[in-house]
Order: C-alpha cells, then sequence, then structure tokens
C-alpha cells in the first residue's frame, strides 16, 4: 500500500507527538486561553535542553545551551526539503520582522535533519536567504539523534522519484527555549508568524 505525501506527513505527526509523550514522561503541557497564555502546547515543567556540541553554519562550534540570555526558535529540518522548511523559516523571518527591536533578543536555530548532506557551508549559504544571524547546526549521525531525541523530534529518510535520490520525512513543529536555556514551549506548524511573536513576547517579557 502506497501513501500519499499528505498521509505520510500525518503519519509523521503523529508519530512526533507519540515520542514527545515518551521523551517527556511526566510532564503535563497546557495551552491556557486568556492573558498571558500562549498560542503554542506550553510545558507546565520547563527543562534544560541538550549540552550536545555540534557544527554552526557561521563556522563555530555550538550547543543549544550556548544561548542564555535570548529567546531560541529551534526547528530540525534540512536543506533540500521541499516545503515544511522553507515555511517554517520565511515563517520564522515574519517574526524576526514583528519583533522590531526585540529580534535582537532571538536567535533562529535549524538543526538539521540531513547531515550526510548538509554540510556547515550548505546550512550557511541556505539559511542566508531568511535571515542573515539565523544559525545551522550539523554534526555526525549520533549526535543530531540525541538532539533530536531530546526534542522528541522524529524523522526518517525514504527514496523518492526527485533527483534528490531521497527525501526526509520529519516533525515539522517547532521549539522555543527561553533566555535560562529551558525548552517552554511547543509551536505547531499551523500556527502563524503573529501567533508565534506573541508566544516569543511572552518569554522575552519573562526573567
Amino acid at each position: 500500500m502506497r501513501f500519499s505525501r499528505r498521509q505520510l506527513i500525518l503519519v509523521a505527526g503523529v508519530g512526533a507527538l507519540a515520542l514527545l509523550l515518551a521523551s517527556f514522561a511526566g510532564w503535563w503541557w497546557r495551552s491556557a486561553p486568556g492573558a498571558g497564555s500562549v498560542n503554542g502546547l506550553a510545558f507546565d515543567s520547563p527543562r534544560e535542553v541538550p549540552a550536545v556540541t555540534l557544527q554552526g553554519s557561521d563556522g563555530q562550534l555550538h550547543s543549544l545551551r550556548d544561548f542564555q540570555g535570548k529567546v531560541v526558535l529551534v526547528y530540525f529540518g534540512y536543506t533540500t526539503c521541499p516545503d515544511a522548511c522553507p515555511m517554517t523559516l520565511g515563517k520564522f523571518a515574519r517574526v524576526k520582522a514583528a519583533l522590531g527591536e526585540q529580534a535582537a533578543d532571538v536567535q533562529v536555530v535549524m538543526v538539521t535533519v540531513d547531515p550526510q548532506r548538509d554540510t556547515a557551508e550548505r546550512l550557511r549559504e541556505y539559511l542566508a536567504m531568511y535571515g542573515e544571524d539565523f544559525l545551522g547546526l550539523t554534526g555526525d549521525v549520533v549526535a543530531i539523534q540525541e538532539v533530536a531525541t531530546a526534542f522528541g523530534v522524529y524523522y526518517s529518510t525514504y527514496e523518492s522519484n526527485s533527483a534528490l535520490g531521497y527525501l526526509v520525512e520529519h516533525t515539522t513543529a517547532s521549539f522555543i527555549v527561553d533566555r535560562q536555556g529551558r525548552l517552554r514551549i511547543l509551536a505547531p506548524y499551523d500556527l502563524t508568524a503573529e501567533q508565534l511573536a506573541q508566544d516569543v513576547r511572552y518569554l522575552l517579557r519573562q526573567d
């Protein structure tokens, strides 16, 4: 039985949600309505992001803990992604634009799920189309998997009919890390740029 791309994305999303629940066993998340609430799924028990070191598209080594003092938008994607990745990165660019001066306190990071092809240089060239300060992270398969697992991210390669040879199914949700380096919000793929900007502002207001 063959699945359509839409079905595959749905399956990937369901798998990602299951992995998130498993990875954060004992956590409760909420999306509370009203003043001071967020549009994404807010973790009631924030957790520090992993200290795994990866190669940055800026030529430096980084872990996701390096950006304390800033709110970090984290996405797991890859440079030859035909749909979700460019849509999400374009949305991040609109978020930064909407934040005005506050954008200086926000870092966008894309962790590749295709380390075989995504070198630091390739990530730099790709991300520059969306934002000059957007940072890509790559590394060996083990390191990438460790970071992805910590976030509950699903990804898997599959053969395609395109000239690329293979594509990567992956979680399309984004993650927002607070100024203290703690994972605070899971942002579903269908959130708008303004909704994401609201959630970022919410974390920027906190110490």
